[in-house]
């Protein structure tokens, strides 16, 4: 029993590695990846699976924006009205999670990624 539970902490940390690189490598799409990870290669319930990716993403995205603001690459006035819209959506979305029916939250979620992937392509 030993190794099993050796042989998941090794996937979740090769897991949480994926994310962290699509993150930093991105500046973001880390959830979008981590969402189907913890799904479907750790077995996850849909709705544990966006909310600990929220969890997981959060450290993520603050060693990368402050990477980015040493590096000169961020426009920080825009940014406060964006993370104030955001904290608002959070908060919503959140709640909405938890009233959501799993099909409808995955169904969603599939909506959200096909139309950045067409709307990427199309650019």
């Amino acid at each position: 029993m030993r190794g099993g539970k050796v042989k998941k902490s090794l996937l979740e940390i090769a897991v949480g590695a994926a994310v962290g690189l699509i993150n930093g490598l991105l500046g973001g799409g880390g959830g979008m990846l981590c969402v189907p990870l913890l799904s479907e290669v750790l077995g996850e319930d849909v709705k544990v699976s966006h909310a600990t990716t929220v969890l997981v993403i959060f450290p993520v995205c603050l060693v990368a924006a402050v990477v980015y603001t040493v590096c000169g690459h961020t426009q920080l006035p825009s940014t406060y009205f964006v993370m104030a819209g955001a904290t608002a959506g959070g908060v919503l979305g959140s709640l909405l999670l938890k009233a959501a029916p799993p099909v409808a939250v995955r169904s969603f979620f599939a909506l959200v990624v096909a139309a950045a992937g067409v709307g990427m392509i199309w650019r």
